[in-house]
């Protein structure tokens, strides 16, 4: 599971009349969206790529023909454990990268998180893949238009979803120890219902966002960074919400 709200949740737009107003440049929203998407092609295209090749497959696992069994190459630690430097990198390197810098380091994140989830493709049926991803799509669209379009503050709300969402990274780190199947399934659940309800909050916090860019009060290179890290937290949001519905009603191959 992924998480990135460091700068972009703790950035304060100081107006009180832009959640009022909900004066925002439609067009600021629709270039998070666009590389959020961006984004989530390149991680398909990645992850198709390296599922349906077994040349390039061989790069990120061993196989030792004499004990018949197979592992994880050193390539292959480095494509599970590298988002997580480069998800740090982009939140304390925000004041010091440049707006161009991000959108490199967010579009190289994608590939490599693509190339990851190589190995769910390999593991699940086409079939349950498509029908999460769908209904990902669907959860996500939803809780977006809901966010953009609500006149109710979800500041209170979105502080209680990342308490929500500390919460499960211990339960999870608990349960590596503990391998419940049935905490594992509990854990899944609450994890959708906080990611769905995080993506409300996210695009609130984007729509402030551009209307604080429009208004003056953030610069308009700030905004440009923020929108990048925006982009990425609707991208976690979106990802793992697939990832725990394919956790929870996805069929594994045989």
């Amino acid at each position: 599971m992924m998480d990135n709200k460091m700068n972009f949740t703790n950035y304060k737009v100081e107006s009180t009349t832009i959640n009022a107003t909900g004066a925002v440049s439609t067009n600021y929203i629709a270039k998070v969206f666009m590389w959020m998407f961006a984004a989530l092609a390149v991680s398909t295209v990645f992850a198709f790529l390296f599922a349906t090749n077994e040349s390039l497959m061989a790069y990120l696992v061993t196989y030792n023909p004499m004990t018949g069994k197979g592992g994880m190459s050193m390539l292959g630690y480095v494509v599970m454990f590298a988002p997580i430097g480069f998800v740090l990198l982009m939140s304390f390197g925000f004041q010091r990268l440049s707006a161009p810098a991000l959108i490199a380091l967010f579009m190289t994140y994608a590939a490599i998180n693509g190339i990851s989830f190589s190995f769910i493709l390999l593991a699940y049926t086409s079939s349950s893949v498509i029908a999460c991803f769908a209904s990902a799509a669907a959860m996500f669209g939803i809780m977006a238009v809901m966010g953009y379009t609500t006149k109710k503050d979800l500041t209170s709300f979105g502080r209680i979803l990342t308490m929500g969402l500390i919460g499960m990274v211990v339960a999870m780190l608990i349960n590596m120890f503990l391998k419940s199947d049935a905490m594992g399934y509990f854990i899944s659940v609450i994890g959708v219902a906080v990611f769905t309800g995080l993506t409300a909050y996210d695009v609130q916090k984007l729509k402030n966002i551009g209307a604080g860019v429009e208004y003056g009060e953030i610069s308009e290179l700030d905004g440009k960074k923020l929108g990048v890290l925006g982009a990425l937290t609707l991208y976690l949001d979106f990802i793992n919400i697939f990832l725990l519905l394919l956790r929870l009603f996805g069929g594994r191959r045989d």
